[in-house]
Formats: structure tokens, sequence, C-alpha cells
């Protein structure tokens, strides 16, 4: 099987296609023969050796991927039907979507709804599913559409584009924080009503700020997370699940005491499998068939390793999706 393939050597992680055996796929419940797999920053840092994503080699990275069953020994997933995969550290501890096959624990598989393709399912992929997740912390926070605008942070990413997708077909107004001034027009079509530099909001603010977001969905932590908590509206809910811009929080309790602000971490990887289904229907429901037009990059298998460079040098718009079969 053909295969992106990570191995070490000395301080450095080289990354190349290559044939690998299909005997030495990890002897678990069921095979996928994968069709479609996505490149995520998680990806990124893994391949490029930029970030300690890895811990045993040889790896095949990939933390998602689409396709459909080969082989099963769970009753709840037969031959030929379309499954999905997110998190579960797949590509990181166990070989990954970068592959053109994948052995798995059925636990770790869902069932890909009727009505969305094996392709739409990875244009969602885990950046989507996280967005999903981060919409509905803020609904369980109290926020609404008529509560006040919503920030999104990385909006340019795969996460923010598809969480501003979402929140505009919600009826929320949504302000992009941006770093790129030329994703401005691809922000608006996906449903932005305004966009920001991230200059502002770089540099150490107030302990308290004017209120500004009834909510934000935040991608990237760090001094960035801080100032948006220090601008949260009273009753405010921000959801957080990436850490781009560092893991330190310089923040202090007084957006949580005094405004009564909630901070919700969000994990997608660990999600329980029990709700996942519930969560990927909303999803299906909710995107606009525009959204897999605008906000998707089709690439192969061989070129992931230099999409992978342009992730972390931040030049990639909304979701690189890995055609793999």
């Amino acid at each position: 099987m053909k295969a992106l393939l990570l191995e070490e050597q000395g301080d450095k992680i080289l990354a190349s296609v290559q044939n690998v055996d299909e005997a030495k796929l990890p002897s678990h419940d069921v095979i996928v023969d994968i069709h479609y797999s996505t490149l995520n920053y998680k990806d990124g840092l893994a391949i490029t050796g930029k970030g300690k994503i890895i811990r045993q080699f040889p790896m095949i990275p990939g933390i998602d991927f689409s396709g459909v069953v080969h082989h099963s020994e769970d009753p709840r997933f037969h031959i030929g039907q379309h499954v999905l995969l997110t998190g579960w550290g797949v590509g990181e501890n166990h070989w990954g979507g970068l592959s053109q096959k994948a052995g798995v624990k059925g636990d770790w598989l869902t069932a890909v709804p009727e009505g969305l393709s094996l392709k739409n399912a990875m244009i969602i992929g885990t950046a989507g599913f996280t967005a999903m997740l981060c919409v509905i912390a803020l609904e369980q926070g109290g926020i609404t559409p008529q509560s006040g605008e919503i920030l999104v942070t990385g909006a340019s990413g795969g996460v923010g584009s598809t969480a501003i997708s979402l929140l505009s077909t919600l009826g929320y107004q949504v302000t992009a924080l941006s770093g790129r001034s030329s994703n401005h027009e691809y922000l608006k079509k996906l449903g932005a009503t305004n966009i920001i530099t991230r200059e502002e909001f770089e540099q150490p603010g107030r302990a308290l700020d004017k209120q500004r977001w009834a909510g934000a969905l935040d991608t990237v932590g760090g001094q960035i997370l801080a100032n948006i908590l220090a601008q949260t509206n009273y009753n405010g809910t921000v959801a957080a699940c990436g850490l781009a811009s560092g893991f330190s929080l310089p923040t202090t309790v007084m957006p949580f005491i005094l405004r009564n602000i909630r901070l919700q971490g969000v994990d997608s990887v660990y999600f329980p499998a029990e709700k996942r289904a519930q969560v990927w229907q909303r999803l299906l429901q909710l995107l606009p068939e525009t959204f897999y037009q605008q906000a998707m990059t089709e690439i192969t298998l061989d070129e992931v390793p230099r999409y992978a460079q342009m992730i972390m040098d931040n030049q990639v718009t909304g979701r690189t999706l890995v055609k793999i079969s």
C-alpha cells in the first residue's frame, strides 16, 4: 500500500511516500480502504518535525480519514460501509490516514451520515468537527444570535473557516480575526460580517477592556486569547480549541469574576463515541453546499510534505483535502 511514512534520523524527521507492506498494519478490528484524508495544523507539526507530535517511529501521519470498510470483525461495521475517523490519537500514536489503508478499532469509527459523501466528510474533517463542538459550547453557554457579535480567531484556517460558515447559517453576526488581508473576500463569502486584523490583539492589554463580544471561538490561544477574555461581554462564553500562538494564558481572574464569563475548553480527539453521530448530523444539516467548494483545496499524497510546510508558514487557507484513492 502507498503511504506517507515518517522516519526519525538523528534529530530530524524524514517524510516520504513509500510502498508499505500491508502485513505491517496494526491488527485492529477493522481495516478501511481510505479514499480521503486531510492536512491539519497538527499534521503540519508532525510532518515538518516542528512539534513533538510523534512519539514512536516509523509513523504514518494523518489525524483523520474517510473510506470504505475492507474487513471487519466488529458487528457494528460491515464490508462496503462508508466510515470516517477523527481523533483517538490516530496519526500520532497509531498509524493514520495518509495511507491507502488503515487498521483501526471499531470504537474509533463513525458511520458516514446518509447524504454526506466521503469527499465532503473530509472537507469537514477534524477541523469542522471541532468547529461544531465549539459552536455547541457557545450555545450551551447561552449565547444566541441575539446576544451580540461572535469573534472567530484563526479565521482563515480549517476550524475558523468552518466556524464562520456554521455561525452565519445559524444567524449569528460573525467578526473574523485574520492576519492575511488577501483572505478578506474569502471570509466574507463564508459569512463573516466584519473582519479585523490580528495585530491589535497580539500585544498585552488591560485585564478588563471595553466589552465587545457576546462570545468568541478561539483557535490560537496565548496573548490573543487573553485579550479576547478582557473584551468579552458580561455573561459571555469563549470556546477555546487551539494553541497555535502558545499554551500560556497571561490573564487574571477579573473577566471571570467581574463579568461572569465562561472559558470553555474544547477537545475533539477523545469526544465520546456515542455522541459523535449527532454532531455529524448537525454538520450535514448546517453547512451549505457552497462551503465545500469555497473552503477546499485538493492535493495528492505526493504533495503533502510541501503543503505541510506551507501550513507551518501560514500560507494555507481553509481545508486541505488529500485524495488517497
